[in-house]
């Protein structure tokens, strides 16, 4: 990070202000003042970044080197950013309000995932079909999509973009990463540890702007093989019809409405510990958060009142001191959306049991409170509606087939959490549960090791795990003709 908090994109493996010059003002949530510029990225900003990622997955250095060297650049990325987690915690914590102690861990953790698809990367394999016919051996191949777009939002964004890039990079492909426009300093950021790490010129471009037109032009853009986009479902919308253009290949993972079901046999702190984690763990702007919390009505009484006494007794505050626990929502928009939900959800009978405003004595950041919101119905509004915030809405239970009802009970279809010590519920509640994800008696855990990905509104195509690389590639069909003999005549039938 240079002292003026000037950021340029990184194209062609340079760095560069956007054409014209024009750049954005990027806010510190926890201040609501600016404190960054980033550039403001044209249609031919785009267009050069897809042509140098073009060029170099074509003819460029990077299209004849070989897949155990292409794991070498990963591992080396990794390594890299060991040492760069510091820088890189405190730019994503001040531009998005993220707590320090996160940011700086995620951006070590990822690593992991650039060391688990550098082992991947010569892995890839086809196969040798036992075809119908005499005298030919045919087999199968796997090559690279190409040109990759990654649409990366401003939560978790070096994460996000470590399990686009490292599938990507591992199958050969060249990327352009997207940053968020509300957040997009540790993104740009991360592009000196790809400069460092010697990577081929074009093979990662990492670009800054709002929608229109970076976005569209870069998810419309003819040259782009597939797109993975990570967000909303109103912006998804706008990404298929924008790969109407180019046919792109399309994954997108846009969020939830996660359940987190908690049984009358379930271990009380262990589950109440879980709930916390899910929604206040991050200040609830996480796409796996357990918003909605779904307790057996005998044991919901004894849960909410521990679960109350420790939300408000979270420590809301500057996200870089170490024993703040809670920071700011990232943007003034989040911040509004939550206060007019909270209150339409109140109008229509819910009961806020703590929290449920703007904390004092903080300044002008764009801080909200822990707030739990008991429902008096499913059809309350709050309850299908993703707040990325810290609110969790509350609804009871008698019965296991009501809690899969309930569960099952929104257009999402993320992730959800299960609490008992009923072994074979628990297995009944992973099949029953339409989530792409279900942790039972845990929340919140990934893994490089682990697919990643929803239902429904949540999108469709999957991350992380070892598929993930076979997904960013296609496959080709070879036909060999053993025989020493001329083919036939065609016109001639036998």
């Amino acid at each position: 990070m240079n002292n003026t908090n000037r950021y340029q994109m990184f194209i062609d493996g340079a760095w560069c202000d956007a054409t014209g010059g024009k750049s954005f003002d990027t806010i510190n949530p926890a201040t609501a003042k600016p404190w960054a510029q980033a550039p403001d990225a044209t249609a031919e900003d785009v267009n050069r970044a897809v042509e140098a990622a073009r060029r170099a997955v074509r003819s460029g250095p990077w299209a004849s080197t070989t897949a155990t060297a292409r794991g070498k650049f990963l591992r080396k990325i990794g390594d890299l950013l060991a040492g760069k987690s510091e820088v890189l915690g405190k730019t994503e914590t001040t531009d998005t309000g993220k707590m320090l102690k996160e940011t700086r861990w995620q951006a070590g953790y990822i690593a992991e995932y650039f060391h688990f698809y550098a082992g991947l990367a010569d892995k890839l394999h086809g196969e040798t079909l036992p075809i119908d016919k005499p005298d030919l051996m045919v087999m199968t191949t796997r090559e690279p999509l190409g040109v990759v777009a990654a649409v990366v939002p401003w939560n978790s964004q070096l994460f996000l973009t470590a399990v686009k890039m490292a599938p990507a990079l591992a199958a050969g492909n060249t990327i352009i990463l997207k940053a968020s426009e509300h957040a997009p300093a540790a993104m740009l950021e991360f592009g000196h540890v790809i400069e460092e790490s010697g990577l081929p010129a074009g093979v990662v471009n990492i670009i800054s702007g709002l929608a229109e037109p970076c976005g569209r032009a870069l998810t419309s853009h003819p040259d782009i093989d597939r797109i993975s986009f990570t967000g909303g479902p109103a912006t998804a919308r706008h990404i298929i019809r924008n790969s109407a253009e180019n046919l792109a290949e399309v994954s997108l993972e846009l969020g939830g409405k996660s359940p987190v079901v908690v049984f009358e046999d379930a271990d009380l702190e262990s589950a109440v510990n879980g709930v916390v984690a899910g929604i206040f763990g991050a200040s609830g702007q996480s796409c796996v958060a357990g918003s909605r919390l779904l307790l057996h009505a005998s044991i919901a009484d004894a849960f909410l009142e521990k679960l109350v006494k420790i939300a408000e007794k979270i420590r809301i505050g500057d996200p870089m001191e170490e024993d703040t626990q809670m920071g700011p929502l990232a943007t003034l928009g989040q911040l509004e959306r939550i206060q007019r939900e909270v209150a339409g959800a109140v109008a229509q009978g819910a009961r806020v049991l703590c929290g449920g405003s703007r904390p004092t004595g903080l300044g002008d950041g764009w801080y909200f409170q822990p707030t739990v919101i008991e429902c008096p119905s499913p059809e309350t509004t709050i309850l299908d509606t993703e707040l990325f915030g810290p609110v969790l809405s509350v609804l009871r239970f008698t019965s296991e087939a009501e809690a899969i009802e309930l569960a099952n009970q929104s257009s999402y279809g993320l992730a959800a959490g299960i609490f008992t010590r009923d072994g074979a519920r628990a297995l009944r509640m992973t099949k029953a549960i339409r989530a792409g994800i279900v942790w039972v008696n845990t929340y919140r855990m990934v893994s490089p090791i682990a697919e990643f990905g929803g239902f429904g509104h949540s999108g469709y195509g999957r991350e992380s795990g070892a598929q993930a690389i076979y997904d960013y590639t296609r496959s080709k069909t070879v036909w060999l003709n053993t025989s020493s003999t001329p083919i036939a005549n065609p016109f001639v039938m036998r």
